[in-house]
């Protein structure tokens, strides 16, 4: 490295250093406020390995993000599973993946091949931790509202409104 341009090398890291003095200084950085991560999950580990196996089984990744994680080849809009349990009860999940049409219980805009399909084949067992692991997944009261609206937008194309 030639001596100029260490130079530059040390004056631009001064400038940062600077820079990032001046945000602590004015309170850009206070995390205080900040409420936490939002999701959580109520299942013990045996559910959660159990559903899992059959999430993944069932390639639900291709459609649904889970605590955020999105299949690099995902492109349909299918609502995000975090916190879904705050909306709907383990009977209702239940009902919804034992249906031989689950859009006759929640219909959906997407084009036919990408509808969520029926899992009514898979064993009950499974049906049922599927539903019970869903009903686990929750979120904390004052997210609850984004997550609605998310919802709504992902199933109608449409802009919330509470």
């Amino acid at each position: 490295m030639r001596k100029g341009e260490k130079y530059i090398l040390i004056g631009s890291a001064l400038a940062v250093a600077a820079v990032i003095a001046i945000k602590a200084s004015l309170g850009h950085f206070d995390v205080s406020g900040e409420k936490g991560i939002p999701f959580y999950s109520t299942a013990d580990a045996e559910l959660k390995a159990a559903a899992t196996r059959v999430y993944n089984e069932q390639n639900c990744k291709n459609c649904h993000t889970l605590w955020t994680v999105r299949s690099m080849l995902q492109n349909v809009p299918a609502p995000a599973l975090d916190g879904i349990g705050s909306l709907h009860d383990e009977a209702w999940f239940y009902q919804y993946f034992s249906a031989a049409n689950p859009q006759e219980i929640l219909p959906s805009r997407l084009k036919q091949e990408f509808r969520m399909p029926s899992l009514a084949a898979l064993p009950e067992t499974e049906r049922r931790a599927l539903a019970q692991y869903m009903a686990s997944l929750k979120v904390q009261d004052w997210y609850l509202p984004q997550v609605k609206s998310d919802e709504y937008e992902k199933l109608t194309g449409k802009v919330f409104n509470q």
